[in-house]
């Protein structure tokens, strides 16, 4: 078991719990799941431009990525149907921890002009959205070897429909939100 999931199991379960006014331990949110995408567009003139991202993402996430490919044609773009575009990988389990673990606690703090994470974010149905510009802020990225300096989207996915729940779970693990939550 990792760090973050024992400490989430032995105390911010039953803090939750009671901050939340729950009855039932089952009704206590908890991550279900990470979401890392990154599109590709650079992927229609350059075909390297797909493993290379791949190669990225398999070192950050420490599982191996899926291709995506474009689901219809957008002549504006130059892309056709079937092209390869992006590239996501759904962690889950120890692994999804663990990498909940290194975002809270190694990348944030190591992204250049970092304020915080904007906490208007949520979706609606409970789940954070936050996208890091640069890739090489992941301590498994050797600047020295990049050829170009990617994006990311990471989604992390709840067991609630809540945003108010989903936040105080978020908050428990020291996510951290912006404080001038009224400016925009």
């Amino acid at each position: 078991m990792t760090r973050l999931q024992d400490l989430y199991n032995k105390t911010y379960r039953k803090e939750l719990m009671k901050e939340l006014s729950l009855d039932n331990v089952m009704a206590v949110p908890t991550i279900t799941k990470i979401v890392i995408n990154s599109g590709v567009g650079e992927a229609v003139t350059n075909s390297n431009a797909i493993e290379e991202m791949v190669e990225i993402l398999s070192l950050i996430s420490g599982q191996k990525p899926v291709i995506n490919k474009a689901k219809k044609a957008i002549a504006a773009f130059k892309i056709r149907e079937g092209l390869e575009i992006g590239v996501s990988v759904t962690l889950r389990g120890s692994k999804m921890w663990e990498f909940f673990d290194k975002l809270v606690n190694v990348v944030f703090p190591r992204t250049k002009d970092f304020r915080g994470v904007n906490p208007k974010a949520f979706d609606g149905a409970g789940n954070y959205s936050v996208g890091v510009t640069e890739h090489t802020v992941f301590p498994e990225i050797d600047a020295n070897k990049v050829q170009k300096i990617r994006p990311l989207q990471i989604t992390i996915v709840t067991s609630t429909k809540d945003d108010k729940m989903a936040r105080a779970l978020l908050d428990k693990f020291g996510f951290p939100f912006r404080k001038d939550v009224n400016k925009s």
